[in-house]
């Protein structure tokens, strides 16, 4: 998978040997190379910034450690309860503050020590989108709600999608190839197949960021009935910059990423109940999505998402953070 910019050989030589999955290009590589592309060469000498997985501390070198996992994956537990004198890093980098808390409920890490910068895009530049179908997209891993969407989805185009005067499409662009794990798509092949089986369903395989960065630029809406407690939630801001009305339920850092701005349902433990939740509010969206009371709050959100998640904001604040780490 590619990105949307280059990494140079002597840039690859900053990358830290702190590796993920070296397959893998999903949020946090993308976090990862979309962070270290952009900061000083003089700091990236100075730190190390570590995204996760812990595997060596350099020495000679300050280290950071950028926390994107849930405080309960097996990753985190070197964390728990030690005390703020006594951590490796210098400082824990959190991407949402329901992880930070998260983090602190379950393994105590220190607030002295913990800092919240959250995730970050290149804003998707101004678009049209077409005006003679809703297009309605899914466009990260099938186990965090794919399973309920495609049933979802094919019950309402049956009673009230395929009624309405405009034609409502469903692309899906999901499979875990993003992650370098091939061998996981096995056990949702039935629902893929699902997708290719239904008339009003595209499926695609993940794209590159680049790539389905443009094809957000044909979508209207972002249906996505998370069960995945997620620590931030890339593919909702991205919707959000692409101007997408999304609809998606309040679980986990969703809220926090959302900022109000979305079509947000409570969460239920049963899926049969969240299901209803969802279908009605995803028909209510398409019934909206084309008015102009909802095209002037989406340019709002457009604005706001473009604004606070910015790759340029957020590397001035990891600068001024690192920075100010070197005079502690």
């Amino acid at each position: 998978m590619s990105v949307s910019f280059e990494i140079t050989d002597s840039k690859k030589d900053r990358i830290e040997k702190n590796e993920l999955d070296k397959n893998a290009m999903g949020g946090t590589e993308l976090m990862k190379y979309g962070l270290f592309e952009r900061l000083p060469k003089e700091l990236m000498d100075k730190f190390q910034i570590i995204p996760s997985r812990v595997r060596d501390i350099d020495p000679d070198r300050i280290p950071i450690l950028w926390n994107h996992d849930l405080a309960g994956d097996p990753e985190t537990t070197h964390l728990k309860n030690v005390k703020a004198e006594d951590l490796k890093f210098k400082k824990l980098v959190f991407v949402s503050h329901w992880q930070l808390q998260q983090f602190r409920n379950y393994l105590s890490v220190p607030y002295s020590k913990s800092i919240v910068l959250q995730n970050a895009i290149d804003p998707i530049p101004e678009h049209k989108k077409p005006d003679d179908v809703i297009n309605i997209c899914y466009h990260t891993t099938p186990h965090r709600g794919l399973e309920l969407l495609i049933p979802t989805y094919k019950e309402l185009h049956k009673q009230v999608f395929s009624k309405m005067k405009k034609p409502v499409h469903l692309h899906v662009y999901s499979d875990f190839n993003i992650y370098g794990w091939p061998e996981r798509n096995k056990e949702y092949i039935k629902l893929f197949d699902d997708c290719r089986s239904h008339d009003h369903i595209t499926y695609h395989q993940t794209l590159s960021n680049a790539d389905m960065k443009k094809e957000l630029e044909k979508m209207h809406i972002f249906a996505y009935p998370s069960i995945w407690p997620e620590t931030s939630c890339i593919a909702l801001i991205e919707a959000m910059s692409a101007g997408l009305l999304c609809v998606h339920s309040a679980y986990a850092a969703l809220p926090e990423t959302a900022a109000n701005w979305t079509m947000m349902y409570p969460v239920n433990e049963d899926h049969h109940a969240h299901c209803n939740h969802f279908a009605s509010n995803l028909v209510e969206a398409v019934k909206v999505v084309d008015q102009q009371f909802m095209q002037d709050r989406l340019n709002m959100q457009q604005r706001y998402t473009n604004g606070f998640y910015n790759w340029d904001v957020r590397a001035m604040q990891w600068k001024a953070m690192l920075e100010g780490l070197l005079n502690d």
